[in-house]
């Protein structure tokens, strides 16, 4: 009978040709510039292709925050603070989580117009960090996981390393807070092997914990 580790890396092996596929023709967030206008000026925001487009700024995001020719209160790199907020220079402090890189560069449009005549910024958000999902239990490689685009359960167990030899791959849970309520739903690792009940296979949302007991 084929381990649960056998049949986690051939599960891994069929997703990664997959992943390939879907990547081969995406840029990698950090080799993106701003694209210029035809006048010169920068585009407003620049979200990676992974993001979807409900995505919202989160703490820990890496974002590079740039003023045409106005250098000096550019930052190329700077990380959302726990606060949310990010530090510019002039500007001081600014609320970058919850908002939309587009919102961002509106609110740092606002805070600039003191101090320069018609700035032009633009707001790149260069890595996703704030949306993870957890992983917990019986596999290889338990820890949080970043979310940049769609994942599935499965995909999250084949990149936590597969399931260990002795995991109860019938009683996975996945555990979702939704407005305050806690929810919970069953996923049974056999029986995707055997190609049954497919639709328990569901995307994952950040914040979601999969249990492997």
């Amino acid at each position: 009978m084929m381990s649960c580790r056998f049949a986690a890396a051939a599960i891994a092996a069929l997703l990664a040709v997959g992943a390939s596929a879907r990547t081969a023709g995406a840029q990698s967030i950090q080799d993106r510039e701003p694209a210029a206008t035809a006048h010169g000026a920068v585009a407003t925001a620049d979200v990676p292709r992974s993001a979807p487009s409900s995505y919202l700024i989160g703490v820990d995001d890496v974002l590079s925050i740039l003023f045409w020719r106005d250098k000096d209160l550019s930052v190329p790199e700077i990380t959302v603070r726990p606060d949310g907020k990010v530090t510019l220079p002039l500007l001081n402090d600014v609320q970058a989580a919850g908002l939309s890189p587009e919102q961002l560069r509106d609110a740092v449009l606002d805070a600039a117009r003191k101090y320069v005549e018609d700035p032009n910024p633009t707001v790149i958000v260069k890595e996703i960090k704030s949306r993870k999902v957890f992983i917990t239990g019986q596999v290889e490689k338990p820890g949080p996981y970043p979310m940049n685009g769609s994942v599935t359960i499965l995909q999250l167990i084949a990149t936590a390393g597969g399931l260990r030899d002795f995991a109860d791959g019938k009683n996975i849970s996945v555990m979702r807070n939704q407005h305050g309520q806690q929810l919970v739903f069953a996923f049974s690792y056999q029986d995707l092997l055997k190609k049954k009940n497919l639709s328990q296979n569901i995307e994952l949302e950040p914040g979601d914990t999969v249990v492997v007991p």
